[in-house]
């Protein structure tokens, strides 16, 4: 049967993808907030240390250990509700997906088990699974067991946004364009380098103060960047 030219059919990808975000809409009591961190430092020390460890270290491999010793500090953001959806069930490890956008569409492989890896650990097998997404070689387990998520559209220059989870997750963090803003400083005035980080959260399983905890723990670390190596 011949498609209408103003039809477009859907992929299975992009069928898969509208059914997830749509549960997930419909099931999580969302909330949202943001912070600017200042990665000024960030900037500067992330091409000594890659160059020093003999690793490629990205912007997002800092989120993705931040966040993850985030959760540590705040466990709820490693929880989920059991069967009943009377008890939340927290995990026992940390697992940090990051939405990649790859040619068959948006995908999110997993870092599994983050809190207990190292810089190092992290920029290697996060650059494997980015290449893995990139080539279509991502497997079933690559996909399980997020936590959290990180998700970025600075490249595109999007100062900041909110995202929506996973079903499985308990929030997405939000990544925007990185801008050069004029701060006060001890000599008068300093240009700093802010991003937009946004935070979306499941409300049925954590209130706003502890999500905000959880966030300004997350930009902490950004921002005092050699504390994650």
């Amino acid at each position: 049967m011949e498609t209408a030219k103003n039809q477009i059919p859907l992929t299975r990808i992009q069928k898969l993808i509208g059914k997830t975000m749509l549960e997930s809409k419909q099931t999580k009591a969302n909330g949202y907030m943001s912070v600017a961190a200042d990665i000024t430092q960030l900037n500067t020390m992330r091409r000594e240390y890659s160059r020093k460890s003999g690793v490629r270290a990205t912007t997002n491999d800092f989120f993705i250990l931040a966040i993850a010793r985030a959760a540590e500090q705040y466990p709820l953001f490693a929880a989920a509700f059991d069967e009943s959806r009377e008890n939340l069930v927290i995990g026992s490890q940390i697992g940090v997906g990051f939405a990649v956008a790859a040619p068959q569409g948006l995908v999110v492989p997993v870092l599994k088990d983050v809190s207990r890896k190292s810089l190092i650990e992290v920029a290697a097998q996060s650059d494997e699974l980015l290449n893995k997404a990139r080539s279509n070689r991502l497997v079933p387990d690559d996909f399980d067991g997020a936590n959290v998520v990180l998700t970025g559209l600075g490249m595109y220059g999007i100062r900041s946004f909110y995202a929506i989870s996973p079903p499985s997750a308990s929030a997405i963090l939000s990544i925007g364009l990185t801008e050069d803003t004029l701060m006060p400083a001890q000599d008068g005035a300093a240009v700093r380098k802010l991003m937009d980080v946004s935070l979306a959260y499941d409300g049925q399983i954590m209130d706003e103060f502890y999500a905000a905890g959880f966030l300004q723990s997350v930009a902490l670390q950004i921002q005092d960047p050699w504390s994650l190596t």
